[in-house]
């Protein structure tokens, strides 16, 4: 006499053949008399003609008993992950922590925002893109400052995370830092671009105007302190 294979069982004596589990149950060993209940964090399904037992995969769980099919096993929400196989509870399935997300269901990890993003909650589903003038390394949890230097401001922030530097615009003044452009005020003008200060007009000039890159001459019959305006 020969063993039943698993996934089958013979529980009478003197047959010539054995039979394939009904669905929800299975046998683990060969030789069975009989099937168990296709136990919870799996299913159980036919495959070459003897009913066998399959894990959820990570990513998924399953609470109940008697399951048939991997539609059983339920997806983690997105905004979580799983890494257990054979879970059988969405207790498996842990919220993405701060500076990483998982965008679908069904997610084995959480993956870091990339750089230029960030994510400052846990639970994301997504990250959020880097503000002008702010460095988002991999897996930013927050938006930092800049380093530009002085007659420099940060405009565009890269895909790569790194904003890039450019020079302050004639007319305004630039500290550095993450500082953008301050438009030079009446009475003060920055003639060039890649200035940190704005200047004050000379003495017998003056200007009216914010943004201005040059002081204008006093007019006959009025003198002008310096920095009038």
């Amino acid at each position: 006499c020969l063993d039943c294979p698993r996934g089958q069982y013979q529980s009478e004596s003197g047959q010539p053949s054995c039979t394939t589990c009904p669905a929800g149950t299975h046998s683990a060993d060969t030789g069975s008399s009989e099937c168990e209940v296709c136990k919870s964090g799996g299913y159980c399904q036919v495959e070459d003609g003897s009913m066998v037992r399959q894990a959820c995969p990570a990513g998924s769980y399953n609470p109940e008993t008697k399951s048939t099919s991997i539609g059983s096993c339920l997806l983690c929400p997105a905004g979580t992950s799983g890494s257990d196989i054979e879970a059988t509870t969405n207790a498996t399935c842990v919220p993405c922590r701060a500076g990483s997300f998982a965008s679908g269901e069904g997610k084995q990890a959480c993956q870091f925002c990339p750089q230029g993003y960030h994510q400052s909650e846990a639970g994301a589903t997504s990250c959020v893109r880097c503000a002008a003038g702010k460095f988002c390394p991999e897996g930013s949890s927050r938006e930092m400052d800049a380093q530009c230097a002085a007659g420099t401001y940060a405009n565009v922030t890269n895909d790569d995370g790194i904003p890039d530097c450019f020079d302050c615009p004639a007319g305004s003044s630039c500290g550095g830092g993450a500082a953008p452009p301050s438009e030079c005020s009446p009475g003060s003008f920055a003639a060039t671009a890649g200035l940190s200060e704005c200047a004050s007009c000379a003495g017998g000039s003056y200007q009216a105007e914010s943004n201005a890159t040059s002081c204008l001459p006093c007019d006959m019959g009025s003198f002008c302190e310096p920095g009038a305006s």
